[in-house]
């Protein structure tokens, strides 16, 4: 997986500057949700295809495959899964069930984060909507 960078200098940066990149991102952010957004991360590494780049986007570590895949982001009380695409998560509203959800965002527990089962379907499920959109 390849690394990219963005000039994107919007969100929630801890000490008022920007994040250069994801490893940035989650050094500024306090544990527990440091060592969840790490899982988070591994997990979706684990499923990307390699050509797939990571950068900052919305102030956010951002996964972009075929155009924005998903991103992550820890904030005072929760973390957030958002896979851009309200389709997802209405897809797997019942796996959901147990966290809360907005068209554009899954919640979770600073300190728990996902099942890495879980975060593998979403992100496939992003893969192939953004094959899907290629194709058009």
């Amino acid at each position: 997986m390849k690394k990219a960078n963005s000039g994107d200098r919007s969100s929630a940066a801890k000490d008022d500057v920007a994040p250069k990149n994801c490893d940035d991102y989650l050094a500024g952010v306090p544990e527990p949700a440091r060592s969840t957004l790490n899982k988070v991360r591994a997990t979706i590494r684990s499923v990307v295809p390699p050509e797939t780049t990571e950068a900052i986007s919305y102030g956010m570590p951002t996964f972009k495959y075929k155009g924005p895949l998903l991103c992550f982001g820890a904030f005072s009380h929760h973390c957030s899964l958002f896979p851009m695409s309200a389709a997802v998560i209405v897809a797997f509203k019942n796996e959901l069930k147990d966290f809360k959800t907005s068209r554009g965002t899954i919640q979770f527990p600073v300190d728990k984060p996902l099942s890495a089962a879980l975060i593998k379907k979403l992100v496939k499920a992003r893969i192939a909507e953004n094959e899907r959109k290629q194709l058009r």
